[in-house]
């Protein structure tokens, strides 16, 4: 089972983890308008702010979870990623927020709070490293392009960003696992058990945050997938800063390989079918090219609802990182997810669900191209394809944020050549 930084459902999902083990006190701790930076300085700086990294948290529901966010990090079983940078000095400052399902703009002004913080704060002149893990990565690079552009701010004395299976070209939520959600909340969202928890999904996947990623959005369960609104004016204010920082080293790693191979699942076929006690029939497919039917939903007694889709590409199976969520009793995945909802509804789940899918594809986490041309989503990525300066792909399609030696070496490495 593998331990992400970001955990995507998070507290929303009804087998979320409801506790880790506590992170060890932080040597210091700044409250922030929209959040929290915790600061633990290496060893080597004798308990000053030398040489900071700054790390944003990602999109999940709630606040930030230090513990939680600490132990995919540290205690992962791969790789001590804190305690790597600590070994060559690198002071670490975990930056999480109040909200984390806030506008990606919002929560960018919360990015540019700490790191003129950590400016003023810092001994010396060495400069910084700034990014962030999924969403994270996509505040930072906000936060680091409006510090260039505002006169009214100060130099952001950052030499690398960074970003860990960040969504640069968009994120993808499945329009099946959307419609169901939103479906399955209208109809039991006033269940005294259930409920709270259908409405916490469907208002997850109705966030600003999760409006803003993603590259398909619907919401509500009848709705034509596209772009949000919300999505489309901030790839307007990102383009009007030029789309990232310019007076920075930009590096970059994907939970997704690169070589074009997906992930093994396979377009147009059932993920999960249940049927029982208040469904009937119910099946949602994954995403195949073309005019589709990617989930027929039906309460029991009511007439069958399908949800269509086209022009979409084969998006479900394509290499990148995929849906995680970690929890006591396994990876519940995307479609993991719709299969535990149907079973908690009171009906019975056929076997061989294909729990998961592709959240992050490889070539949005390494800015190389357009997630909706199915044929760039399954290509090779060749070295001059990104829009980074630098980046690496994991060796096989794991799960989003997963912390890994391959990669987080990798970082490491790379920060230490600044």
């Amino acid at each position: 089972m593998s331990t992400p930084v970001v955990d995507i459902w998070g507290p929303a999902s009804p087998q979320a983890r409801s506790s880790f083990p506590p992170a060890p006190a932080a040597h210091d701790e700044w409250p922030l308008e929209g959040g929290t930076a915790w600061v633990y300085y290496s060893p080597l700086n004798r308990r000053q702010l030398t040489r900071p990294v700054i790390l944003s948290d990602g999109f999940s529901g709630g606040s930030t979870n230090l513990d939680e966010i600490w132990h995919g990090l540290e205690e992962n079983g791969n790789f001590r990623f804190v305690s790597e940078l600590h070994a060559i000095g690198r002071d670490v400052i975990i930056l999480g927020y109040h909200d984390r399902t806030a506008s990606i703009t919002a929560n960018a002004e919360t990015a540019i709070e700490c790191i003129r913080r950590a400016i003023h704060e810092r001994v010396g002149v060495a400069k910084l490293a700034v990014g962030g893990f999924s969403m994270g990565g996509l505040i930072t690079r906000y936060a680091l392009a409006r510090m260039e552009n505002d006169p009214g701010l100060p130099d952001h004395e950052t030499a690398t960003y960074l970003s860990y299976d960040s969504p640069h070209q968009g994120a993808w939520f499945p329009v099946s696992l959307q419609a169901f959600t939103h479906y399955a909340t209208d109809k039991w969202g006033d269940v005294p058990t259930l409920g709270p928890v259908l409405r916490q999904l469907s208002g997850l996947l109705n966030s600003p945050a999760a409006k803003e990623m993603a590259a398909w959005h619907i919401g509500k369960v009848d709705a034509e997938p596209a772009q949000a609104p919300e999505r489309l004016a901030f790839l307007d204010k990102l383009a009007e800063l030029g789309g990232w920082p310019r007076s920075v080293r930009k590096i970059g790693v994907a939970n997704g390989v690169k070589t074009g191979v997906g992930n093994g699942a396979e377009a147009g076929a059932t993920a999960v079918r249940g049927d029982g006690e208040t469904l009937q029939d119910t099946w949602l497919k994954i995403q195949a090219q073309g005019d589709q039917i990617v989930a027929r939903l039906q309460a029991a007694g009511d007439e069958a609802t399908m949800v269509r889709t086209s022009g979409l590409p084969d998006i479900d199976g394509a290499p990148g990182g995929v849906f995680t969520m970690q929890s006591p009793v396994g990876d519940t995945g995307s479609f993991g997810l719709a299969a535990l909802l149907m079973s908690l509804l009171g009906n019975v789940v056929d076997p061989g669900v294909i729990t998961t899918s592709c959240f992050i594809p490889s070539i949005s986490a390494v800015a190389s191209g357009d997630i909706t041309d199915p044929k760039a989503l399954h290509d090779p990525i060749a070295a001059g394809d990104s829009a980074l300066d630098a980046f690496h792909c994991a060796g096989r399609n794991e799960g989003h944020t997963t912390m890994t030696e391959e990669l987080g070496a990798w970082l490491v490495n790379e920060i230490a050549a600044e």
